[in-house]
């Protein structure tokens, strides 16, 4: 098992961030910077085990570069046949990462949402 670090990181100035907990006590970071509606930098950080790491990875490589409306098609089960040796006790893994991922793509909606509002 071995993760693509492009993805790993923080950043500084994201057009949005969400942050998220799992009942396995993982934790997981999405940071996406949004331009003209598509995604063109993302990176997700955790300290939690090695198949959470993975699919972060996924789910990060899996949106880069496509729109807010492509994104929405992600899910678990996409990335648990994307990582087709994924455990049955980690299959959480990958529900940590799409709706961490989720979160993100909800505050990118809710900023714009209420942007558009203030004008």
């Amino acid at each position: 098992m071995s993760s693509n670090d492009e993805y790993f990181g923080r950043m500084n100035d994201p057009s949005s961030f969400s942050f998220l907990k799992g009942p396995c006590g993982d934790e997981m970071e999405f940071y996406l910077v949004i331009d003209d509606n598509k995604i063109s930098d993302i990176k997700y950080y955790t300290e939690g085990c090695g198949y959470t790491k993975l699919c972060g990875a996924e789910t990060a490589r899996l949106a880069k570069g496509k729109s807010i409306g492509e994104v929405l098609s992600i899910s678990a089960g996409e990335i648990m046949k994307n990582i087709p040796d994924l455990p049955a006790d980690h299959i959480h893994c990958s529900i940590l990462a799409v709706s961490a991922f989720y979160k993100a793509v909800a505050d990118y909606l809710l900023k714009t949402e209420t942007t558009a509002i203030c004008r």
